[in-house]
């Protein structure tokens, strides 16, 4: 019988043994490689090529999001399944849309996850409920343009349109439209809440 080939990226060593652990007690499954950041992740799925990746959505260097949109685009036919906490709906929500099949929280039963790497080396998309509640509950944010997150990041510094102007080397009322523009992405209807929801979605590390 040919094996599940899995890969295990994830920052904390403790975490990766304890999943390769409870995955090989299962005969279908073996684990083929650890990686400790995205980017080990991208590149020991390009030289192992395994069946599935379980993929921490937290990550130094390079976060599962961003590994994912990379493996997805280089290898298509890895399957990813994302494990993560109650962060920010906006990583989740852009690794599924770059094409992970599945999200699980890290609380979940040892059982589930063995069970929705399976589903997944089959075909299968395995989202849980928890984690559908929290992206219907906290929506992501639209992506900004990087013009708008150079504003964003001076409304979060306090400057005035005309000190942003004067910073970015356009017009006052060229800054006025872009911070309307982001307040309408953001949802929000003050410079006050749009440096709020900066800091709690962490828009300006993405």
């Amino acid at each position: 019988m040919k094996k599940i080939k899995v890969l295990i990226a994830d920052d904390h060593e403790i975490m990766r043994v304890g999943l390769a652990t409870m995955l090989e007690t299962d005969a279908a499954i073996k684990v083929v490689a650890e990686a400790a950041d995205g980017a080990e992740a991208v590149r020991k799925t390009l030289q192992l090529h395994p069946d599935v990746v379980v993929m921490d959505l937290m990550m130094p260097e390079m976060d599962g999001s961003e590994a994912t949109t990379k493996i997805k685009a280089a290898a298509p036919d890895t399957k990813i399944l994302l494990l993560t906490t109650f962060g920010t709906s906006d990583g989740i929500a852009h690794a599924l849309d770059a094409g992970a099949e599945g999200a699980l929280l890290k609380s979940a039963a040892s059982i589930d996850i063995l069970k929705a790497v399976k589903r997944i080396a089959e075909g299968d998309q395995v989202v849980s409920d928890e984690v559908r509640e929290f992206l219907a509950k906290a929506p992501p944010v639209p992506e900004l343009t990087e013009r708008q997150r150079q504003i964003l990041k001076s409304i979060t510094e306090g400057l005035t349109n005309y000190a942003i102007a004067t910073r970015l080397g356009i017009s006052e009322d060229g800054v006025k439209r872009h911070v309307n523009a982001i307040f309408l992405k953001l949802g929000v209807e003050s410079r006050a809440e749009a440096v709020s929801l900066a800091f709690r979605k962490h828009l300006l590390k993405m």
